[in-house]
């Protein structure tokens, strides 16, 4: 059995709490050796994954890695939240019994690390100093060198982190075992996967997986869900799904900053690390500071600020190219020590390739290998068709090697927040861009936010799959307590931020061409939005909040035609009275405060009063 105290008295760990921890979850797994590791560690590590071909290695001391063929992304039906209080209990949060689930997790990781070693990784959710430190401090303990490396790209990793904490025992613990991955029955009746965050525990547990959804427990599981309650409990700040990004104005100096919530599949990383359009980049500088996750809190001056706990980006590489996201493909280049993961490998020229990165896949295929670990040049005909990489493959990359991130994506003290907007996916209905000024009907929106499923169950067009905030698989308790506190933290700022609702993927109803350029050009939206939040700009007030006119928007350099333009920036009102009624139903689900209710009738009121003028 492994020496706990004398490993750590090595290692310079001197938290008490965190000895016990340790020493503890040690004993529950059966791990063979501990390794305490710090971001220094790194290069050590990613020469013995070589060593062991854990990772293979891509050119320009880049790094490959590929998951067991059942474990490639989160499973939302396999992950819980657990706590003691039943009233946590939402509709989205797969609430369970912590005492059970904790029993539960304990049984089955019991022994799962014989042989292995078990990685203590000491970490920091929030840049060092930060107002919300106290709830950021964890360690994560796995039995995954490649977790390892993951971890300290995307947190901050180091011991001084939590032997330095004000109250010792105010860290998260969170523990991943991978378990014997291709015997755990995956989506099966006798599914052994479970992944659950003890969240008035503090208490991460993940069982059965490598994926890093799975796997990197201070992202998802610390930075969104037990943040999500920690945020609550505190009644501190909220944390949310949503990119954070800043607009400098290079003529005047000025700069604006703002988070935003987006489904999957509406453009949030795009968005989050765009560029200016070419025709306005003399005057305008777009800066990164996160693509995933927003802490946001109200600051002493009365500001609501915010920042992104994590330090790296881990990214979709599906259609991630040189058009739709340079900054992406800027920040995983060679010297970026970026590692992808389930993508396609040539084993021969140790390059990588995913669906999208060019308009084929490379033409000679000696070599190449796909996101199982197949040769690709033995398919037979029937298979020729299949994906190179997995449509969940993935980029990690430090935000440092992101070509705009802002100089200031690391201080303590956040960003000031002009702008909230929240982005659906929705071919028509919803306009480019309409401003909401009233804080319960701009918290309603969120609430209402959503994104067109691929095939409706029902049959309707333009239905949509609702995700309140973008943060469905990720609330840590009731919908209604979740608005409630939403109102309460905006509500105590004296300098409110302006809410606003963008769709660039309105389509034409006979063609379907999308009326809006997109990627870059989304800039020119927000712009506008910034206007309006100075007062330069008045818009046309609609039932649904205040849209652009036509001369407001900055359309240098971009040629659109004028019947599109006059699509995206008018209302479909008979579309929007359906969508009322749907809106309804989905409200009808959650324990919501009458200021929610309230908004609502607001809205569908004045949608009616339109209608019949």
């Amino acid at each position: 059995m492994v020496d706990v105290d004398k490993v750590l008295d090595e290692a310079g760990l001197t938290n008490p709490h965190v000895r016990e921890y340790v020493s503890y979850w040690a004993g529950v797994t059966g791990a063979e050796q501990i390794e305490v590791v710090s971001a220094a560690d790194d290069e050590r590590l990613l020469q013995e994954s070589l060593e062991a071909g854990e990772l293979l290695p891509v050119t320009g001391g880049r790094y490959y890695s590929r998951s067991y063929s059942k474990d490639t992304a989160r499973s939302e039906e396999r992950t819980v939240v657990a706590t003691s209080n039943p009233e946590d209990k939402g509709v989205y949060n797969n609430w369970k019994p912590a005492d059970e689930t904790v029993k539960t997790l304990t049984e089955r990781m019991t022994g799962a690390s014989v042989g292995k070693t078990m990685y203590v990784i000491p970490y920091l959710m929030a840049p060092a100093g930060s107002p919300l430190e106290a709830y950021a401090a964890g360690v994560e303990l796995t039995d995954s060198r490649p977790v390892v490396q993951q971890m300290i790209r995307m947190a901050r990793v180091g011991i001084d982190y939590i032997n330095n904490l004000e109250d010792p025992n105010s860290f998260v613990r969170a523990v991943h075992v991978t378990g014997d991955l291709p015997n755990l029955g995956q989506g099966t009746d006798n599914d052994q996967r479970l992944f659950a965050t003890v969240a008035d525990q503090r208490t991460i547990l993940h069982f059965g997986s490598s994926y890093g959804g799975n796997a990197l427990l201070g992202k998802i599981a610390h930075g969104l869900r037990q943040a999500c309650y920690d945020g609550r409990a505190s009644g501190k700040f909220l944390a949310e799904q949503f990119l954070l990004l800043g607009i400098k104005d290079k003529e005047t100096g000025e700069e604006f900053h703002v988070v935003g919530g987006f489904p999957s599949a509406s453009g949030k990383t795009n968005l989050s690390m765009t560029l200016s359009p070419d025709a306005l980049g003399e005057r305008y500088e777009v800066t990164f500071y996160g693509d995933d996750i927003a802490w946001i809190w109200v600051g002493e001056d009365g500001k609501l600020r915010a920042f992104n706990p994590e330090n790296g980006v881990f990214g979709v590489a599906k259609d991630t190219n040189e058009k739709t996201n340079p900054g992406a493909i800027q920040a995983i280049l060679p010297g970026s020590g970026a590692i992808f993961t389930n993508v396609a490998y040539n084993e021969k020229t140790q390059e990588v390739w995913w669906e999208g990165l060019t308009k084929h896949h490379p033409d000679d295929l000696d070599g190449w290998i796909d996101w199982k670990g197949e040769r690709i040049a033995d398919r037979i005909d029937d298979e020729l068709g299949e994906p190179w990489a997995h449509p969940n493959s993935r980029f990690t990359t430090p935000i440092s090697q992101v070509p705009n991130a802002a100089p200031d994506f690391d201080d303590a003290a956040g960003v000031p927040i002009d702008a909230i907007i929240f982005g659906g996916r929705t071919r028509d209905r919803e306009p480019l861009i309409r401003a909401i000024t009233d804080v319960a009907e701009g918290v309603y929106d969120g609430l209402t936010l959503g994104a067109e499923a691929t095939a409706a169950a029902d049959g309707l067009e333009g239905v949509l799959r609702y995700d309140p905030m973008s943060m469905r698989p990720f609330l840590a308790y009731e919908e209604g307590d979740y608005a409630r506190h939403w109102l309460k933290i905006i509500g105590e700022a004296t300098d409110k931020p302006v809410f606003a609702h963008v769709n660039w993927f309105q389509r034409d109803a006979e063609d379907g061409h999308f009326l809006w350029p997109g990627y870059r050009e989304n800039v020119r939206a927000l712009l506008w939005l910034l206007q309006f939040k100075k007062g330069e700009v008045k818009g046309q007030q609609s039932p649904v909040g205040i849209i652009p006119t036509e001369d407001e928007l900055d359309l240098r350099g971009l040629e659109l035609p004028q019947k599109d333009l006059d699509r995206i920036l008018s209302l479909d009102l008979a579309r929007w009275k359906q969508e009322m009624g749907f809106r309804e139903e989905h409200l009808k689900q959650f324990k919501l405060p009458e200021e929610i209710w309230e908004a609502h009738k607001r809205v569908a009121a004045a949608i009616d009063e339109a209608a019949q003028a």
